[in-house]
């Protein structure tokens, strides 16, 4: 059968890009070797953050007295429960992208896909057979799955990837989490909020190590303040598993120590899925395993584009989407703007939540700027303290000379939501002063963002 669009991968790039491509009145197929959605709605995104709402919920249960409320009895972890949670709110979604699918009459091809010269793609399906299928245009969204380093081989029980820490089938005591990066970071509050003792390793001088340095220090007094082990410029130089649990060996700046924990989580990064996939037989591509493409996600073999987590840039599920609507924009002839990709948000969702846009301090300084820098803190904000979340700041970095917003890094209660409004701010290229001549609402932690502004240029009122 022949198509003007055949997607790979129904993941946040691909299941976008095919309902936009569908929109553009172009006849999709898409195809997917297991659930609807990808990793972000079945195994990444969303259920991880089902996690961490419960995760959350416990901690309040167990705070309720800081609220003058209290609580008869002690609140207790339903491990079990906790988990079914959150694969209901993936299968949800899951779910909701196959009504989608259907809304947008978009053809589901289940299997395995192949690509091939000729621009075509070879299907293999669950009981062996292959079937094939053309297209004007085919659009690689594979995606990626957990990197595995050589020292920390996954056995999927006690070496484990952030797949098998979705699902355990009960809360380990110990755990030990190596890499702090969002997947790291994430687990090992969710796992320690919830009861388990987790160390968490870092083989960079500062976990969350791409945000800007007063951030990753925040972030590490608060995970302490919960009872985390937090070793920074450490490295996990072996796992022995033979026994009941596991003997980690891990080398830090004072020394060598050896912990024992039922379980150790691998959060150290992803690699992209191109395996099988066909590239050397069509000629397409790639470089440090990622697909090349231009500025629209055209590989060098016309026909054939590639978006997502296999391609360059950041591996974010917002990324993929952006890219997969781009793409499609310029198939149909239209002429779409290319991906800011220095204006792109990030996100990591424990407690308190992280997230920025642009570079940082360091960054900035480095790039030879003349920087203004403000910051206002969580404990001057009437509702981070009416809200019991005093823990966090905002912080923006303008340049001197033109009053561009350079970078915006925000650590606390609801910042993931309040990042948005500094994004829309870089896009329209507003300036401190605009910013602070912007009413906020009162009380809200977003006038947070308003303050640091302000803090900047030496005008802020509450500090």
């Amino acid at each position: 059968m022949n198509y003007d669009i055949i997607v790979i991968g129904s993941g946040p790039g691909g299941y976008v890009a095919a309902i936009r491509a569908s929109q553009l009145g172009l006849k999709v197929a898409v195809v997917e070797k297991a659930e609807l959605g990808g990793v972000c709605l079945n195994w990444g995104c969303i259920p991880t953050k089902a996690l961490l709402k419960s995760a959350s919920v416990f901690e309040y249960l167990n705070h309720a007295a800081d609220y003058g409320i209290k609580v008869n009895g002690t609140a207790e972890i339903d491990f079990a429960a906790v988990v079914k949670r959150s694969r209901d709110v993936a299968d949800g979604m899951s779910k909701g992208v196959q009504f989608l699918m259907k809304k947008n009459k978009i053809d589901i091809i289940k299997g395995f896909a192949k690509v091939k010269p000729g621009k075509k793609v070879e299907v293999t399906t669950d009981n062996g057979s292959k079937v094939e299928y053309s297209a004007t245009s085919i659009i690689m969204a594979t995606g990626a799955r957990s990197r595995e380093l050589p020292n920390l081989k996954q056995d999927g029980k006690k070496v484990v990837g952030y797949r098998e820490a979705m699902t355990l089938p009960t809360q380990p005591k110990t755990m030990v989490v190596v890499g702090s990066g969002a997947i790291g970071s994430e687990f090992a509050y969710f796992y320690q909020a919830t009861g388990t003792k987790v160390t968490l390793v870092e083989y960079l001088p500062n976990i969350v190590p791409l945000e800007d340095e007063e951030v990753s220090k925040q972030l590490a007094r608060s995970f302490k303040k919960i009872g985390m082990d937090v070793l920074t410029e450490s490295s996990v130089e072996s796992v022995e598993t033979s026994g009941e649990g596991c003997k980690v060996k891990i080398k830090t700046k004072t020394g060598d120590q050896t912990i024992a924990a039922d379980i150790v989580l691998s959060a150290v990064g992803i690699v992209a899925n191109l395996e099988g996939l066909g590239l050397e037989d069509v000629g397409i591509i790639t470089d440090k395993g990622k697909i090349v493409t231009n500025e629209y996600y055209q590989t060098n073999i016309p026909g054939y584009y590639a978006i997502g987590d296999c391609v360059g840039g950041q591996a974010l599920a917002h990324v993929a989407s952006a890219e997969g609507i781009i793409c499609i924009e310029k198939i149909a002839g239209h002429h779409p703007e290319a991906l800011d990709y220095n204006n792109i948000p990030g996100c990591t969702y424990c407690q308190p939540e992280v997230a920025s846009v642009g570079i940082t301090e360091k960054a900035a300084k480095e790039a030879g700027y003349d920087i203004k820098v403000g910051k206002f803190p969580y404990s001057a904000s009437g509702k981070a303290s009416a809200a019991g979340a005093k823990d966090g700041f905002v912080k923006l970095i303008f340049d001197a000379k033109y009053g561009e917003l350079l970078g915006a890094h925000l650590i606390g209660m609801n910042v993931t939501e309040m990042i948005a409004e500094i994004v829309v701010a870089r896009k329209l290229e507003t300036t401190g002063h605009e910013m602070i001549k912007t009413v906020h609402p009162h009380p809200t932690m977003s006038e947070a963002i308003m303050e640091a502004a302000a803090a900047a240029y030496g005008e802020v009122i509450h500090l």
